[in-house]
């Protein structure tokens, strides 16, 4: 069942609460890994998209190496 409008942010948020705490578990099902992957993206997108600058942790390597 989809979250209701009046909850959804509160409802998401504690889901994702529980996502960021196991982000870097290695015993996930190849569907959840491919799941945590488009999780990823889609945050990268809402960050995006709201104006954030989103860096990769490649970029960021870069970015200090290059001063």
């Amino acid at each position: 069942m989809g979250n209701m409008s009046y909850c959804r942010f509160e409802n998401t948020l504690s889901d994702l609460k529980d996502c960021a705490n196991h982000i870097e578990d290695d015993d996930l099902s190849e569907t959840e890994q491919e799941a945590r992957t488009r999780l990823l993206k889609l945050c990268k997108e809402i960050l995006t998209d709201q104006m954030y600058d989103v860096i990769s942790p490649d970029e960021q390597l870069d970015d200090d190496h290059a001063g």
